[in-house]
C-alpha cells in the first residue's frame, strides 16, 4: 500500500502526517460541523435559527456571555500581569526548577481537586475562618466561596502556573545583551524594561492572553463547586449542561455551544489582528 502511494506522489512525510491529520479530522473537525449541524435542528422539528433565536431572546441564557467574560477577562488579565514580574525574577535565578515545579502543582491536582482543597481551606468551617475567628480577627465567617470569588480564586490558582510558563519561554527568548546595552547607555531598569523588553514580549503576551482566556472562559467545575451556578457564576458552559442534560435538549446545547465558541474566536481573532501591528523581529523570536 505504501508504495502505491508513492507512486501517486505521496512522499514519506506526507505518509507520516496523514495519521495526525485523520486524527485531527476525526476528533475535531467532524464534531465540530456535527454540532453546527445539529444546532439548526430544533428539538421542536424543522430547520433554522430557533435555537439561537431564543438564546438571544431569554436575559436568563444571553446573560451567561457577559458573566463568563466577567470572569474570564479579569482572571486573564491578573495572570498575564503578574506572570511578567515573577518570570523576569526566575529569569535570573540559578537554579530555577524548584520554583517552576512547585507552580506546577495546580495544572497537576487538576480544577476539581483544588477546589475541594479551597472548600476545605475557605469554606465557613474552613481551616481559613476558624483561625480568624479564633484569633478574634473577625467576628463572622468571610464569604469566600458559593459566589463570585470563589471561581475567580480558583481560575487565579489554576490558571496562573499556565501562564507563567509561557511567559518565562518569552522572557528567556529574549536577548540579554540588548539589556546590556541599555544598561551600558545608562537606562535604569524600569527604563530598559519599558522601552526594550516591553515591546519585545507584547507579540508573546498577545498569544499568553489568548490562550489563558480560552482557558478562563470554558470554566465549569469551579463554577459550579464553588460558585453559584443559578446565579452569579451561571456561566455559559453551565447553561450548556443544562440543556444537554437536565432539558435533554441537545441541539440548544449545540446553538450555546457554537455561540460560545464564536465569542471566544472572535475575541482571539481581534487580539491576533491587533498583534501584527506590534514589533515583530529577529529579537523578539529568540536570543541572537
Amino acid at each position: 500500500m505504501r508504495q502505491a502511494l508513492a507512486r501517486r506522489g505521496f512522499d514519506g512525510v506526507t505518509l507520516l502526517l496523514l495519521p495526525a491529520v485523520l486524527f485531527v479530522i476525526a476528533l475535531f473537525i467532524y464534531p465540530f460541523f456535527y454540532g453546527l449541524d445539529l444546532s439548526f435542528h430544533p428539538k421542536t422539528g424543522g430547520v433554522g435559527l430557533a435555537n439561537y433565536i431564543r438564546f438571544f431572546s431569554d436575559p436568563f441564557l444571553y446573560d451567561t456571555i457577559g458573566k463568563t467574560l466577567m470572569l474570564a477577562v479579569p482572571v486573564t488579565l491578573l495572570n498575564v500581569a503578574f506572570s511578567v514580574p515573577v518570570a523576569l525574577r526566575v529569569r535570573l535565578m540559578a537554579k530555577p526548577r524548584l520554583l517552576t515545579t512547585i507552580l506546577v502543582i495546580p495544572i497537576t491536582l487538576g480544577t476539581v481537586l483544588v477546589a475541594e482543597g479551597m472548600l476545605n481551606y475557605f469554606g465557613p468551617r474552613g481551616w481559613l475562618n476558624r483561625a480568624l475567628l479564633e484569633f478574634g480577627l473577625s467576628d463572622a465567617p468571610l464569604h469566600l466561596i458559593h459566589n463570585y470569588w470563589g471561581v475567580f480564586l480558583s481560575l487565579v490558582i489554576t490558571g496562573f502556573p499556565f501562564t507563567f510558563l509561557l511567559t518565562l519561554s518569552y522572557v528567556t527568548g529574549i536577548d540579554p545583551a540588548l539589556e546590556r546595552a541599555g544598561a551600558m547607555l545608562g537606562a535604569r531598569a524600569w527604563e530598559r524594561f519599558k522601552l526594550i523588553i516591553l515591546p519585545l514580549l507584547l507579540p508573546g503576551l498577545a498569544i499568553t492572553f489568548c490562550l489563558s482566556f480560552v482557558q478562563a472562559f470554558s470554566v465549569f467545575p469551579s463554577a459550579v463547586l464553588l460558585g453559584a451556578p443559578a446565579g452569579v457564576t451561571r456561566v455559559i458552559s453551565v447553561a450548556a449542561y443544562t440543556a444537554a442534560f437536565e432539558e435533554y435538549d441537545y441541539p440548544m446545547a449545540s446553538a450555546i455551544a457554537m455561540i460560545m465558541a464564536s465569542v471566544q474566536i472572535g475575541i482571539v481573532a481581534a487580539l491576533l489582528g491587533a498583534q501584527s501591528l506590534l514589533y515583530r523581529g529577529p529579537a523578539g523570536g529568540g536570543k541572537g
